[in-house]
């Protein structure tokens, strides 16, 4: 939809001053940095207290990191104190089973972003760096790409039930280093303003491509490069290269011995195991916990029974944080 400058001029130092103060209430020593819009927004406002915070990207050595023109290119532009660290299969493998034990999941999308995070928060408290700065959030607040061909009734649904479940694995990872994230877009502030701005100010078009956080890219096109405001939404696994992981882990088994182990486990404890990589989660997950159905049993305000997995999770979205099926 097109949009007239006098339905939004009004909010670009609105926005602009929401964000900075909630940066400047949520500082922190280091932060996890992707130069999307998200981080670079956060890092343009962060330097204005803390020049000298130190930023680290994340890259899968085997992979295609997808940040990687654009840290460059922000780094440059705001004269980061900045470092780039690439982890191979081995040191992804090393850590499974410590992000399997702190998220308590085996599902292959939480566990393969999640990889990168808790090297990065380790890499940082390696470095000294304890209260870390994320760009959590601002897709939940915002929309997602996936999101495009909704209704506005629709997508204003499916944000409400978004908001209710959403949570972040950099919260939980954090503390089982004895670390803390400081996560801006999360401040209440930044979260109530961002609620009710109308939808049109979300979703809408730039160049003739349909962009989210449209508002927030307009707010700060004049003072970052416009082809990183501007950047396409980039998930996290192609951001970093943990994409790879999925076919990496392919390698882990024969398809005689994943045939074996699925049925075995299906047998056993009544899990369906979808692919290879799930299998590596799942026995990692295995060795730490008892099987689903008898770790997550409560059945209370309205939980259902994954289908695959057995295990009780309550969920608007129809969706598994156990096991990762959908819908269920």
């Amino acid at each position: 939809m097109s949009l007239d400058i006098k339905e939004y001029i009004h909010l670009i130092p609105e926005a602009r001053t929401v964000v900075n103060r909630v940066i400047e209430n949520n500082l922190g020593d280091g932060m996890l940095f992707s130069a999307g819009t998200d981080t670079s927004i956060i890092a343009y406002e962060a330097i204005k207290y803390r020049p000298d915070i130190s930023t680290l990207t994340i890259a899968f050595k085997q992979g295609d990191p997808k940040d990687t023109v654009y840290v460059r290119e922000m780094v440059e532009f705001l004269k980061l104190k900045h470092q780039t660290y690439s982890f191979d299969v081995a040191e992804a493998l090393e850590n499974v089973p410590k992000v399997v034990k702190a998220l308590k999941t085996f599902d292959p999308m939480d566990v393969r972003n999640s990889i990168s995070i808790y090297i990065g928060l380790l890499r940082l408290k390696e470095h000294g760096l304890s209260k870390i700065l994320t760009g959590d959030g601002l897709d939940e607040l915002f929309g997602y790409p996936w999101q495009f061909h909704l209704s506005e009734e629709e997508f204003c649904k499916k944000q409400v039930d978004m908001w209710a479940e959403m949570g972040f694995s950099s919260i939980t990872l954090s503390k089982s280093l004895g670390m803390e994230v400081k996560q801006p877009y999360l401040d209440p502030v930044f979260m109530n303003w961002a609620k009710k701005l109308p939808v049109k100010v979300k979703i809408n078009m730039h160049n003739g491509e349909k962009y989210s956080k449209w508002l927030l890219r307009k707010a700060y096109e004049e003072t970052i490069p416009r082809e990183v405001v501007w950047r396409p939404k980039a998930p996290l696994e192609a951001g970093t290269g943990t994409s790879a992981l999925t076919s990496v882990f392919q390698n882990q088994y024969t398809d005689t011995e994943f045939m074996e182990k699925q049925k075995g486990i299906l047998e056993a404890d009544n899990v369906q195991i979808r692919d290879k990589e799930q299998l590596l989660y799942y026995e990692a997950f295995r060795e730490i916990f008892d099987k689903p159905s008898e770790v997550f049993t409560d059945s209370k305000d309205d939980a259902k029974m994954c289908p695959q997995c057995k295990g009780h999770v309550k969920t608007k979205i129809q969706f598994c944080k156990i096991c990762g099926a959908y819908p269920i």
